[in-house]
């Protein structure tokens, strides 16, 4: 009998065995898929867990993205409500949510407004944020103004310029895109963009909470503003800072002339006020130069009261003086850099972080909006994004299709900005004057340069022909009632410091792509095949 329990034993130890090895396998090859679906694949939170540069673990937004969006000012909401409204899956990444509180970027032209309601945000700069129609501006020179009114009379009773406050736009523009459900809108800091192999395939960020994150997708545009610390990764920067905005606001004051920017052609520089809500009038002291007085220790309210007040029109002395004594003066450097896109799969840059130029005439957000409804145009054929060097050779024709608006408003700020300064140089004085009176003539003089600042007429050619039309004008004053050897020499000069105004101007926005862009290959790139 011992022989049956020795066997009996013998076989319970092999089932067990087996047992074991099978019971061990099933585990090993759970743990293998566990570590799989961790290192590939989403885990309970939504994310993936991708190693860092440090060697840590961050985690990693799920790859069901389709654009990355950096930034959430103008161009960055504008851009992710119309891709969103597209049927695209964006993520939008803004360092800060609460409402932006800045003196530039309050001043809408029509063009602008018109492209606003092409991507359907129009309710965005209306009577909600105590938005204020502008119909035009009024120019001051030594006592002398004149009125120049937008050429509207072929469209509706509803289009004009709009100002407001930068914040409030900004913030309604975040709540339409917070409606789509298609549209992620997080509060984070993107510190770097995420390359493989010469592409773009998402950006890394830091979130609220701090922690590092990852964002993928197949097209990344970044529109982080003008201090954008992106931009060298897809682009030759040039930045240049001709001079710094002093920001005052003038309270339950009327302005001469209602509902129209004001541009006093001071000593050194242009004086603007335009309102902002309907009791605020926003006043900019352009500074020229980087270094500005210091407003802590006085300096500041000492240079507005002793330089710029006696500069200002007498219906808005008591309001402008009142601002100064209050305090809450404001300073910001104004930018200017050419766009010099390096093409690059993956990514593109918009708004400010793409180009800029200087602020006088109130022109940033109708280039950023009018590339925007490009862009748009451009994507809308396209069902899938995932081939970026397609994608790239694609896209290269933006950069050539949005010369005609970028240009035109670019270069007309650069020239108008030089031209409007004062100098102790004759010939640049001359010139000064010969705009204004140009200006005040009435008619194509008036109309035509009007209709180039608005942004409802991005021709290039009209705007050189305007500008070199007031050198002209000022060459011909000189020449009556008699050309002596003196004012010839002065109209030479004046003629050659026009044209040193404008050309290196026109180099570097690119004379093909501003006067013959149907020359460039990149004009006729059609939609990759899918």
């Amino acid at each position: 009998m011992d022989y049956q329990y020795v066997l009996c034993g013998v076989l319970v130890s092999l089932l067990g065995s087996v047992f074991f090895m099978i019971i061990n396998t099933t585990l090993s090859g759970e743990k293998k898929k566990v570590v799989e679906k961790v290192s590939n694949g989403v885990n309970g939170n939504g994310y993936v867990w991708m190693p860092s540069q440090n060697g840590s673990f961050v985690p990693d937004i799920a790859r069901g993205t389709d654009v990355v969006i950096v930034g959430a000012g103008v161009a960055g909401a504008a851009l992710a409500y119309t891709l969103g409204k597209e049927g695209r899956r964006v993520h939008v990444i803004e360092r800060d949510l609460s409402e932006p509180d800045r003196i530039v970027g309050e001043l809408l032209q029509p063009g602008g407004y018109l492209k606003l309601i092409e991507l359907g945000l129009e309710d965005c700069a209306n009577e909600s944020i105590d938005a204020q129609k502008v119909f035009g501006y009024a120019l001051y020179k030594n006592g002398n103004a004149t009125k120049l009114s937008y050429p509207l009379e072929n469209y509706t009773s509803d289009i004009a310029g709009r100002s407001f406050h930068n914040g409030r736009f900004i913030q309604r523009m975040r709540e339409r895109v917070a409606t789509l459900k298609n549209v992620t809108l997080e509060q984070g800091t993107v510190t770097t963009l995420i390359e493989e192999k010469g592409t773009i395939k998402g950006v890394m960020y830091k979130n609220k909470a701090g922690e590092e994150m990852r964002s993928y997708a197949p097209l990344t545009i970044v529109c982080d503003g003008c201090f954008s610390n992106l931009r060298r990764n897809l682009c030759t920067p040039n930045v240049e800072n001709p001079s710094c905005f002093v920001g005052l606001i003038l309270e339950n004051c009327d302005l001469p002339h209602a509902n129209h920017g004001h541009v006093i052609l001071g000593d050194p520089s242009p004086i603007l006020f335009y309102p902002i809500s309907g009791t605020e009038v926003r006043c900019l002291v352009d500074v020229p130069g980087t270094k500005v007085p210091s407003v802590a220790n006085g300096e500041m309210a000492k240079y507005l009261k002793n330089v710029v007040a006696p500069q200002v029109p007498p219906q808005l002395l008591k309001a402008f003086l009142a601002a100064v004594e209050k305090g809450n003066i404001r300073t910001m450097q104004n930018k200017s850099m050419a766009a010099h896109p390096q093409p690059t799969p993956g990514a593109i840059l918009l708004g400010d972080a793409f180009n800029m130029r200087h602020p006088l005439t109130g022109g940033g957000m109708t280039v950023a909006l009018s590339d925007i409804v490009l862009l748009r145009d451009l994507l809308r054929p396209l069902t899938d994004l995932n081939d970026a060097p397609a994608l790239c050779e694609y896209l290269e024709s933006f950069y050539t299709l949005r010369k005609p608006v970028s240009s035109t408003i670019n270069t007309l700020a650069g020239a108008l900005y030089k031209v409007f300064c004062a100098s102790p140089d004759p010939a640049r004085q001359e010139m000064r004057e010969a705009c204004f009176d140009y200006l005040s003539l009435g008619g194509l003089c008036t109309r035509g340069p009007i209709s180039l600042l608005s942004g409802l007429n991005p021709r290039p050619i009209h705007l050189f022909l305007h500008f070199f039309a007031v050198a002209v004008y000022g060459v011909g004053r000189l020449m009556i009632p008699f050309p002596t050897p003196k004012r010839v020499w002065l109209a030479t000069r004046l003629l050659l410091g026009a044209s040193g105004i404008i050309f290196p101007i026109i180099k570097g926005e690119g004379v093909r792509q501003m006067f013959f862009p149907a020359t460039i290959p990149a004009y006729y790139r059609a939609p990759p095949l899918e």
